[in-house]
């Protein structure tokens, strides 16, 4: 059994992994944060939870889990004084098959194989598999976009492009720097960003969505990063959506249909 430092040392090193899936859960940077804060404070209250036969991530995201349950939040509803990007998440979440969006997205994301997917959400191989393509499905259902991509490398841009095509998307152009990234911008007013963090020139990926935000604070961008744990440090602003290179069309495909799912900014393509 791990001991309780050893316990400490893999919750540090997995904590940027966890928050990444709480934010693509809940599309909310601070709602995602809290419920990682929440999953950290029963660890720390009861390590024993922790200390179990398997793999470690399993058991992690298995906590995180039994935390979202708990607090009872997994259906959202638009209440009267929710507006905006919360309304239009809270309509498309009442339309999903209970569940199904976690089971996909532990699968897709996070890589976990449908065995650990079970595991983490107490479910059966079977169930959980059942649950991954229902999710699959339903999120890809009616969301169709026109979508900008910001990318250095030709290759890439090339996948991300046909990946999102196939699902139905319009590629509006693919834009290299800083620069070329804010004037594309302007002219399409894309329904969503797919963001390189270190572009053609130097310039920074993250720069420039900052700049994009800064005119339209609820334009849905994802970043694509080899180095995820360098923006997600809970020390500032950070995306709700993030694709980790060498990434799958799987991952591409969960990721642009979630931050789709909770956008305002859908524009059809």
């Amino acid at each position: 059994m791990p001991d309780d430092s050893t316990i400490v040392g893999h919750i540090e090193e997995n904590l940027p992994y966890l928050r990444r899936y709480a934010r693509a859960l809940t599309g909310s940077q601070t709602r995602g944060d809290a419920l990682a804060a929440s999953t950290l404070e029963a660890i720390i209250t009861d390590m024993s939870l922790m200390r179990t036969e398997g793999r470690f991530l399993v058991r992690f995201f298995a906590v995180f889990h039994s935390i979202w349950i708990a607090q009872g939040d997994t259906n959202t509803r638009a209440d009267g004084d929710v507006e905006g990007e919360e309304r239009i998440a809270a309509a498309r979440l009442d339309k999903l098959t209970p569940r199904a969006r976690e089971a996909l997205l532990l699968k897709v994301m996070e890589q976990f194989s449908v065995e650990e997917v079970g595991e983490i959400m107490d479910l059966s191989a079977e169930d959980a598999r059942d649950l991954v393509r229902i999710g699959a499905n339903e999120l890809d259902s009616g969301l169709a976009s026109n979508i900008m991509i910001v990318e250095d490398e030709p290759l890439i841009a090339m996948d991300l492009e046909a990946i999102v095509s196939a699902l139905g998307h319009k590629v509006v152009g693919n834009a290299r720097t800083h620069e070329e990234a804010l004037s594309m911008f302007d002219t399409h007013q894309p329904g969503l960003v797919l963001m390189d963090v270190h572009l053609a020139d130097g310039s920074s990926g993250a720069d420039a969505a900052a700049d994009i935000l800064e005119k339209w604070p609820d334009q849905p961008i994802i970043f694509i990063t080899a180095y995820p744990e360098r923006l997600l440090t809970g020390q500032r602003a950070e995306p709700a959506f993030l694709i980790t290179k060498p990434f799958t069309e799987e991952q591409v495909r969960a990721t642009v249909s979630q931050a789709l799912f909770f956008s305002e900014r859908t524009v059809p393509a």
